[in-house]
């Protein structure tokens, strides 16, 4: 007998580790990641008629509208029709939740659950703060759980490390306003529809992952 296929989407705070989660789900359970930025650069590089949509606003730091992330996204799943997808950060929005629906339902298909992982602002601030990366590799550290050797000094080629403005609190807690406005309602929208499931993203990468393979399972 085949597994089923699943559709999830995975939500959760900057620095929670959703990107990490997905990884997990393509290299130990079969998805496919779907990570909007990736998929952005890969259509764009590629020199597509998507991708050349996308970069004309990219190009002028414009936000790239629903209706151009949607049909990227259809893109995406008409290639991975008969592969388990793991959504990372998207939807972003309810209308953006609403046209993942509609695209899924031409295919009759569904999303089967939107997993969040919770993460208090405080901790947050405390993982991304800790982020350093070199300024001659771009591989990145955290002073917190994966520290280079010497604090300022990259293991790798010995570049300098630095703390990006992005990682800075002031920008992170900008941020996480952000993601509350947007994400809020998302969370009530899937909760609504029976299909959210929290776990707790202060447990670690490896108890997350352990009890998202536990939901994978009981789907399958």
């Amino acid at each position: 007998m085949s597994e089923r296929i699943l559709r999830l989407v995975l939500l959760g705070p900057p620095g929670s580790g959703k990107g990490t989660q997905a990884d997990l789900l393509a290299s130990q359970l079969g998805f496919v990641h779907y990570s909007t930025g990736e998929v952005f650069r890969e259509q764009i590089s590629q020199g597509t008629e998507l991708g050349r949509w996308v970069e004309s606003y990219v190009a002028r730091g414009a936000l790239v509208p629903d209706e151009v992330v949607l049909a990227v996204v259809e893109e995406f799943i008409r290639q991975h029709g008969q592969q388990s997808i793991a959504f990372d950060g998207f939807p972003r929005t309810v209308p953006q939740a609403t046209g993942l629906d509609e695209l899924l339902k031409r295919q009759s298909a569904q999303v089967d659950r939107a997993v969040l992982i919770d993460l208090s602002d405080d901790e947050v601030v405390r993982r991304l703060s800790s982020r350093r990366q070199c300024r001659n590799c771009s591989r990145i550290y955290n002073l917190s759980f994966s520290p280079p050797k010497n604090a300022s000094v990259c293991d790798v080629c010995g570049g300098e490390l630095y703390q990006r403005a992005d990682d800075q609190e002031e920008t992170i807690r900008s941020r996480l306003r952000v993601y509350a406005e947007q994400t809020s309602p998302l969370i009530d929208y899937y909760k609504q529809q029976g299909k959210l499931v929290r776990l707790d993203g202060s447990l670690g990468r490896d108890r997350v992952f352990a009890d998202l393979k536990q939901l994978v399972e009981q789907l399958r």
